[in-house]
């Protein structure tokens, strides 16, 4: 008696799909205050796995055997173009004096832009193929919904449990609240460093959850886990009572709109009308909150406050319009706080700085439309769509806060500019793939005539 034995499935070693998803992993439940202990400087987690991917995806260009992707990419080209526009700047700024607490912090934000950067980069060249997406995205859905659950038992209980979210041999580098009040109700941070920046991740988490939840209802897959995934990141950026949120959550909902078909549109309106309905019965108070942030605008003391600043701004660009004053030397104590990214850009970066930072989330807005437009896979449109969406969220959000001093909500944004990149590779790699060759036929040839 014979058995036959199955082939064993071959398994996929790691690649970079896999440090992508460790580093969604790290960057989302970390709490964002903690860094690692015993350097001289503040460093996350998050932001040491970005110098690895850094690394990583230097080493792999200097081979063709580590996977890494080749050939033209126009993410690629923009970020690079980010790199060397911070670059420059670095120099002109270090070549003159610069008093030696300006100078450390200028340091110190050029190794976590390394980082940040190299796992942009890293995604872009090292994710390959739809699956390897499926993976990053999925691990984003999943923490951003654990994010939210954190975020639900601090706004409910009012207890932070990011206290004991320790990491061993890490320190805390700023004792910063994570509940805090407005207009009577709790907004809170879960594990990122501000409420704000909370709200502006699970805004730009939501799209993606929405996605999977769409497409495995309308494939007639499982999908229930998606929806509650989808509701627990809805809950969380609610829990957030930020007005950047709403603004993040109204342009990526205009994006969608806009490219769902009719009955996807129903039934989005459909259960943001069951969610509010919900949100208004069972925490009362936060819808009021929330519209209060609106409807208040005359006698709103931080938008005030943000308004006010315009002026200081200004004149600091006219010191420097071109290169800028050199990233990192604008900070509080010393100067105010910018309440908007496209000012601070603008003091620290220059008028080059600036089109540097807009022009890498208008390409990759470009790169995820590119590849919606090419690719006939309707899964695959959809996910371009789905991150036009996404890098909608802060392209509007820095209007209204500085992304650049928030780690986890800047990491993402980049990360998620690189996955963009990482899409339209995908599309025209496929677009180009020689067609398979059919096998010869195995009937018999007809004889010669006779």
């Amino acid at each position: 008696m014979s058995v036959a034995l199955r082939p064993l499935e071959a398994t996929r070693s790691a690649d970079g799909a896999t440090l992508c998803a460790v580093f969604v992993v790290v960057l989302m439940l970390v709490p964002a205050r903690q860094v690692i202990g015993g350097l001289p400087f503040d460093l996350t987690y998050a932001e040491a796995v970005g110098l690895f991917a850094a690394v990583w995806w230097f080493c792999a260009h200097l081979t063709s055997t580590l996977g890494a992707a080749k050939g033209p990419s126009p993410v690629r080209y923009g970020i690079s173009f980010y790199v060397l526009t911070f670059l420059v700047t670095y120099a002109y700024t270090t070549a003159g004096f610069l008093p030696s607490y300006e100078l450390e912090l200028s340091d110190h934000v050029l190794v976590i832009t390394v980082g940040i950067v190299g796992m942009a980069l890293l995604a872009v060249d090292g994710v390959s193929g739809r699956d390897r997406l499926d993976l990053v995205l999925k691990t984003l859905v999943v923490t951003g919904a654990i994010m939210g659950v954190i975020g639900g038992i601090q706004f409910l209980l009012s207890f932070d449990i990011t206290q004991y979210l320790q990491v061993p041999g890490s320190r805390v580098r700023v004792v910063e609240e994570t509940i805090l009040q407005r207009n009577g109700v709790n907004r809170v941070a879960s594990t990122a460093g501000h409420p704000i920046e909370f709200g502006v991740v699970s805004a730009m988490v939501l799209p993606v959850a929405l996605h999977y939840a769409f497409d495995a209802w309308e494939r007639g897959a499982p999908a229930l886990r998606w929806w509650v995934l989808t509701g627990l990141v809805a809950l969380g950026m609610a829990f957030s009572a930020s007005r950047s949120t709403v603004l993040g959550l109204a342009s990526s909902g205009l994006v969608l709109l806009a490219g769902w078909n009719n009955a996807r549109r129903i039934r989005a309106g459909a259960g943001l009308i069951g969610f509010l309905v919900l949100l208004r019965l069972f925490v009362p108070g936060l819808l009021g909150a929330i519209f209060g942030l609106f409807t208040n605008l005359d006698n709103d003391e931080s938008l005030r406050w943000r308004t006010n600043d315009y002026n200081t701004a200004l004149g600091e660009f006219a010191r420097h319009p071109l290169l800028g004053r050199g990233n990192g030397t604008w900070f509080p104590p010393h100067h105010p706080v910018f309440d908007n990214q496209y000012l601070l850009t603008a003091v620290q970066g220059g008028a080059l700085g600036v089109l540097a930072f807009v022009g890498l989330f208008v390409i990759g807005m470009w790169a995820a439309l590119r590849a919606r437009r090419l690719s006939a896979d309707a899964r695959t449109r959809d996910l371009g769509l789905t991150l036009v969406a996404c890098l909608a969220v802060p392209l509007i959000g820095c209007a209204t806060f500085d992304l650049n001093s928030f780690s986890t909500a800047n990491s993402l944004a980049f990360l998620l500019i690189g996955l963009a990149g990482a899409l339209l590779r995908t599309v025209r790699r496929d677009l180009t793939a020689p067609a398979a060759v059919a096998p010869p036929s195995t009937s018999p040839r007809p004889g010669p005539a006779r």
